[in-house]
């Protein structure tokens, strides 16, 4: 970073691309150009590279095997494909379960099968900390339940799921269970095994790959209709020749990531917190839950002043007001009002997510411009 960037406090709307992972993926821009689905030498050696990359992703969700590993163009398709794809392969009726504060690309995908199919939506709610109530999820359940899609982490509060006690559930009443876990794939550890879920979602760009790369975990023998048909590519489940280069960059990420060292974020999270609470005292609210949350997410509404209008304020720091999928949206986060938050304090809220290269100075700095510009416009 030099002197005259913003202080980058916006992760979990997009990392920066590792250049370790720009390595690993340009040659297959250059001279690795093969199809993967060519018998020749060009595509043996892009389908060798694309195995490599499946075989990465898989190991860093802890699937069985790689072949449990779809490529897509990104998280939201692999939604798309996990909650149309499961219902349609179950026959396209019944009904779906989600939560409030789920992200757009699964109430969409929720939407679009009401729409079009026999199917029926519940949305849960969530309490004042952003967590789904299992007990809520056991009251909705019904035997004609088809697919239950909460999300691993909340991208705005950072707020996680209690995924692997909501999948049981799930599977207790015959339903199956995909997570979208584009903000904790990378940041916290992430076990398909583990929570107990038959699909998953994984991004690239939350983890310091390119953007339009993503992954569907699809545990083996469900049956996932191709929201994307055609080829046989991605044994069936998603047509076109694959991305090579960006499959080889999600697969170097994949291998980069250190849950470890990604927990080590708290400090620097925590210190900005701690900052901006002593020099507003008084103005300074956290949204999400104290402890159930990503290491590296802070979200914080300020007394007194609009998240815009600090934003606006302090052009040294690059942060966000919510999700990236509703910046410019002027109503309040529907997240933070699903909370139970005031529309005032919804308003107020900012989004400051830190990453692999935020340094404590970064957020000291930030906090100082962030607290400066909140008590000169209130």
């Amino acid at each position: 970073m030099t002197g005259t960037e913003p202080i980058y406090l916006d992760h979990n709307a997009t990392t920066p691309v590792d250049p370790r992972v720009v390595e690993a993926a340009l040659p297959y821009l250059t001279d690795h150009f093969g199809n993967p689905s060519s018998g020749h030498a060009h595509g043996r050696r892009a389908a060798t590279a694309l195995a490599g990359a499946r075989a990465a992703v898989a190991e860093l969700v802890d699937a069985a095997a790689p072949d449990e590993i779809v490529f897509t163009s990104g998280g939201s398709e692999a939604d798309t494909l996990a909650v149309v794809g499961a219902v349609l392969g179950r026959g396209g009726r019944g009904h779906v379960i989600t939560q409030v504060t789920e992200h757009p690309a699964v109430l969409a995908a929720c939407a679009a099968l009401a729409r079009w199919h026999d199917v029926r939506v519940t949305h849960l709610g969530v309490d004042g900390t952003g967590l789904v109530d299992p007990a809520e999820l056991t009251t909705a359940l019904t035997p004609d339940t088809v697919l239950v899609s909460i999300m691993h982490a909340n991208n705005e509060t950072g707020t996680v799921q209690p995924v692997a006690e909501l999948a049981a559930l799930a599977h207790a009443h015959g339903a199956l269970f995909h997570t979208d876990a584009s903000q904790t794939a990378g940041k916290i550890g992430v076990s398909v095994r583990g929570l107990g879920v038959d699909l998953l979602t994984v991004t690239g760009h939350k983890m310091y790959a390119p953007k339009g790369i993503g992954a569907l975990y699809v545990r083996t023998k469900l049956e996932l209709e191709p929201v994307v048909p055609g080829g046989g590519q991605e044994r069936g489940r998603r047509a076109g020749t694959e991305n090579v280069a960006l499959a080889v960059a999600l697969g170097a990420a994949a291998r980069l990531a250190d849950p470890g060292a990604a927990h080590r974020q708290r400090r620097p999270r925590d210190l900005l917190h701690d900052r901006l609470a002593a020099t507003l005292p008084g103005r300074v609210r956290l949204n999400g839950h104290p402890t159930l949350r990503l290491p590296n997410t802070l979200n914080v509404s300020v007394d007194g002043v609009g998240g815009d209008e600090l934003l606006a304020a302090t052009p040294e720091v690059a942060a966000a007001t919510g999700s990236a999928c509703h910046e410019g949206d002027p109503r309040p986060s529907p997240v933070l009002t699903a909370m139970g938050l005031s529309a005032a304090r919804a308003r107020s809220a900012l989004r400051l997510t830190v990453g692999r290269w935020t340094r404590e100075a970064d957020v000291e700095r930030a906090a100082r411009l962030l607290a400066g510009a909140a008590a000169g416009v209130r």
